[in-house]
């Protein structure tokens, strides 16, 4: 008769558990939402520069636009005071001759063309307005040769206002110093970003009163 070998049991030291823990798992997605947070405010900014960029040069080309409108104007170097127009007159409020279909007087056309502007500000750059004003620099009225163009729009962006020196928005007073704007016409408002250009009117039609009335001569 055979006898069957008694079964022994070993004990066994416990093993160490392998694999990632529940705490480990917790860190790595804590680390990875942190990243892809982070990624993620990188972009917004990008497209908020990218934004700012477009709309700033949206407002060169609108400056462009009534510079083109100005060099048309032979009189425009002796009526710059009615291109002079604030904040507070958007294209709606402005009264103007129709001179595409009838002849115009030098101010009419001035009126004409300043209305079709403001307008196309309004359409063109969110809450855009403008303001026109004779340069500051420019104390008589016979040396006056530019015009300050101020234009202001809102962009979707964090509150504040930029303060530093790098900006489009500074006004140069006749000493020839720099600042920000005191009045109301060629001072940014608040809440808005701006863009400041000053606009020099053609000499191609020049003033001429050597017989005691003042003739314009265009080359």
């Amino acid at each position: 008769m055979h006898m069957k070998p008694a079964l022994r049991h070993t004990a066994r030291a416990p093993q160490r558990q392998r694999g990632i823990t529940l705490i480990e798992s917790l860190v790595a997605i804590v680390v990875a939402a942190l990243g892809i947070l982070g990624i993620l405010g990188v972009q917004m900014r990008t497209l908020t520069d990218t934004q700012t960029s477009v709309r700033r040069a949206q407002a060169v080309r609108l400056i462009e636009d009534l510079g083109e409108r100005m060099k048309v104007s032979p009189n425009a170097l002796l009526g710059l005071a009615d291109y002079a127009s604030g904040y507070d007159q958007e294209g709606s409020d402005l009264t103007a001759t129709d001179c595409s279909s009838a002849p115009c007087t030098p101010a009419e056309q001035a009126g004409y063309d300043l209305k079709q502007w403001k307008t196309t500000v309004q359409q063109t750059l969110p809450l855009g307005r403008a303001s026109i004003f004779l340069a500051p620099g420019e104390t008589a009225n016979a040396n006056r040769r530019q015009l300050g163009v101020m234009i202001a729009w809102r962009e979707n962006e964090r509150e504040g206002t930029k303060t530093d020196d790098i900006d489009a928005s500074k006004v140069r007073g006749a000493d020839g110093t720099f600042s920000a704007g005191t009045d109301a016409e060629n001072a940014c408002p608040d809440g808005f970003t701006c863009h400041l250009q000053y606009l020099p009117v053609s000499a191609r039609c020049a003033p001429y009163g050597g017989s005691g009335t003042s003739v314009v001569f265009c080359i």
